[in-house]
């Protein structure tokens, strides 16, 4: 029998968060592009019913090519040149600018998809005044595409990671206003003072910033900025240690469930780059959140819409087509779930954070040496206690 679900081509597809995050929601995948052999190895275990292509340049550079019919085409598409972390190129850079093959491929087909779901970091809105979005928006109205697009914080939907993604929605026959505007919350963070609560920062850093998280983690990141795939690190000021989460717990913090890129292990790829997957991969939740919406979209938007001038700057949620856009003032919350923080059970089965001994003496000692020279603030019991816990590693 037919699957009567409505399908999915995952471009970029990484290691499936969208996928997964959609498949949740009730949609079916049926085919998914990814350059990367590691991440193929998870796809081809996760979605094996899904047909898969390698390279999404060689997909468009066929003219008797097109995408598959089907209901949305999602793309995660890369964020090296997009990112504050990253090379900051620009859309035009040789990794961002690979989504011109979406767009391409998009070209040839006069009817459908009925949805393009886009996905990318927030600094894109900023970098360069916003020509990445620009270019984005302008893309898809060439092809007579209305969009819709709102910055989303995933600890909205209880995820323990400090992690805001734009996501944009767009059609020729639907109204994507009513997916991503439709819905607001407020949010419910732990405020400035920590308590005994668990907070995570990027030992990798300090000299000008360290990613500090109140029971949470900064954003997991695909690479440091030492070039190095790492996890954060996280204080427990309740128990004067310092400890880091294992890839599994990397993966809970993005929604995937706990494993999910073991088949990366096992095509022989060491941890290092299970954790470039992870860090690269869309919070599941959040995709999840946007294929309800896309099966069941709001009646009305949440908030009144004002229209910008094109110099203005973009806001954290807009809309438009046919050259005029607008914003609306939401939130990058658009539900409140339950909160899981670091302490609390969280991930697909409830298990609890299974963390790991904490930073070698080498890596610990260069961070302290890094955040005592800086006029970086953080928690006051924060310093003395990592000035301990390099002593208590020296004496081991």
């Amino acid at each position: 029998m037919p699957d009567p679900r409505p399908t999915i081509a995952g471009l970029f597809a990484g290691i499936g968060g969208i996928e997964l995050g959609l498949e949740r929601a009730g949609f079916a995948t049926t085919m998914q592009c990814e350059w990367l052999p590691e991440a193929r190895a998870v796809l081809a275990r996760r979605f094996p019913d899904a047909r898969r292509c390698e390279d999404i340049r060689a997909l468009a550079s066929r003219a008797e090519l097109r995408l598959p019919n089907v209901d949305v085409v999602a793309a995660g598409f890369p964020c090296q040149d997009l990112s504050q972390c990253g090379r900051t190129a620009g859309i035009r850079g040789a990794k961002s600018g690979l989504v011109d093959r979406l767009f391409e491929l998009l070209a040839r087909r006069q009817r459908g998809p009925r949805w393009v779901l886009l996905e990318n970091v927030p600094f894109m809105l900023r970098l360069d005044r916003g020509r990445a979005m620009r270019h984005l928006t302008q893309s898809l109205e060439a092809l007579d595409f209305a969009w819709a697009y709102r910055v989303i914080d995933a600890r909205a939907f209880g995820l323990p990671q400090r992690r805001e993604r734009v996501v944009l929605v767009a059609s020729r026959s639907e109204d994507p206003r009513l997916v991503l505007l439709g819905q607001a919350a407020e949010s419910r963070l732990p405020h400035d003072d920590p308590d005994d609560r668990p907070c995570g920062f990027y030992w990798t850093e300090g000299n000008s910033g360290l990613g500090w998280a109140i029971d949470s983690v900064p954003t997991l990141k695909a690479g440091s900025t030492i070039g190095i795939p790492s996890p954060p690190a996280i204080w427990l000021p309740a128990f004067d240690r310092i400890v880091t989460p294992t890839i599994e717990d990397a993966e809970a913090m993005q929604g995937l469930p706990r494993g999910w890129t073991s088949p990366a292990s096992d095509a022989g790829v060491s941890e290092r780059a299970r954790w470039r997957l992870v860090g690269n991969a869309v919070p599941v939740p959040i995709a999840e959140w946007v294929g309800r919406r896309l099966l069941e979209p709001s009646q009305r938007l949440e908030a009144p819409a004002e229209r910008l001038a094109s110099s203005d700057p973009w806001p954290l949620a807009g809309f438009g087509a046919r050259g005029q856009r607008f914003a609306v003032d939401l939130s990058t919350w658009p539900v409140c779930a339950p909160w899981r923080g670091l302490e609390a059970r969280f991930g697909a089965r409830g298990e609890r954070l299974r963390t790991r001994p904490g930073l070698s003496r080498r890596a610990a000692g260069g961070f302290l040496g890094r955040i005592r020279r800086s006029s970086l603030r953080t928690d006051d019991r924060f310093i003395p206690s990592l000035m301990r816990y390099v002593a208590q590693c020296a004496e081991a």
